[in-house]
């Protein structure tokens, strides 16, 4: 049997609505590594994250591999080094958090390797560190704390009530952004800023290169807006239940189980384990 790769999405996806990993997500992923295959984490999230749900899901071994940032950075978990990183500049940084300043009422955060950092102390950052399990540092200048250490990622979080000035706030940087930066959604709170040309699709066609597997050999799972370009690029692109009708649109695979029922066991199943 030929082996395959799979890139699963953490949150909506992966992870059921407490942030926690379905039984039956966890059994498949074991039944697939014991066949050969490949298991990717790939998240928005910081690489901090993402290192906390690896013991878990029992990717914490030689030839495991985690994507972070959207594809802004890749790590090998068995040899415990970065492989890939891009990272925003510090003028482009310090351009956005002086925007957000302006605009009012934004939470905005950037990382660092420890965790997230932002300027204050808000409900968005105290419900994202308790989320993610990354931790949080308030500071007076985000800039200054980097310590000219480029981030791979900025995140504004807005919750319903704000959707529409966020949403503002975007459109107001869109021009400035062109070769510079993409922003997008990765869910109705998060909106994400990384590198231009960083997606979690051209995360997969790098590892695609680098592990010799052919893209023809790979999955894609996901559910929200910056998990496009990895369904899309993916020989067989899923799309969760729980997906909004928008995102279904680009699935060749659309689940029966949500990502509280095991939707990701059952593409594992379907496509990796019954052959």
């Amino acid at each position: 049997m030929e082996s395959k790769m799979i890139f699963l999405d953490l949150d909506g996806t992966l992870l059921d609505d407490e942030k926690n990993v379905p039984k039956v997500n966890r059994e498949a992923i074991d039944a697939a590594l014991a066949l050969g295959h490949k298991v990717l984490i790939c998240s928005g999230r910081a690489l901090d994250s993402v290192k906390k749900q690896i013991p878990v899901l029992g990717l914490d071994k030689p030839g495991c591999y985690a994507i972070g940032y959207n594809g802004g950075l890749i790590y090998d978990i068995g040899e415990k080094k970065v492989l890939y990183k891009k990272t925003l500049s510090m003028e482009q940084v310090r351009y956005v958090f002086q925007k957000a300043r302006q605009y009012g009422g934004i939470h905005i955060q950037t990382y660092t390797e420890e965790g997230f950092i932002c300027e204050c102390d808000t409900k968005e950052s105290r419900d994202y560190e308790w989320v993610t399990k990354s931790k949080r540092k308030v500071v007076a200048d985000v800039c200054e704390e980097l310590r000219g250490q480029e981030p791979c990622k900025m995140l504004a979080i807005a919750y319903e009530y704000d959707r529409k000035r966020i949403e503002g706030f975007q459109n107001s940087l869109l021009e400035w952004a062109k070769g510079k930066m993409d922003i997008c959604f990765s869910c109705y709170e998060y909106l994400e800023f990384v590198p231009e040309g960083i997606s979690k699709g051209n995360a997969i066609r790098w590892m695609s290169d680098f592990l010799k597997i052919p893209m023809e050999n790979t999955i894609a799972v996901g559910d929200a807006e910056n998990d496009i370009s990895m369904i899309k690029a993916a020989a067989v692109g899923a799309v969760m239940k729980n997906a909004s009708d928008m995102m279904k649109r680009y699935g060749d695979y659309i689940t029966k189980n949500d990502n509280n029922e095991g939707g990701v066991a059952e593409v594992i199943r379907k496509f990796m384990l019954e052959e």
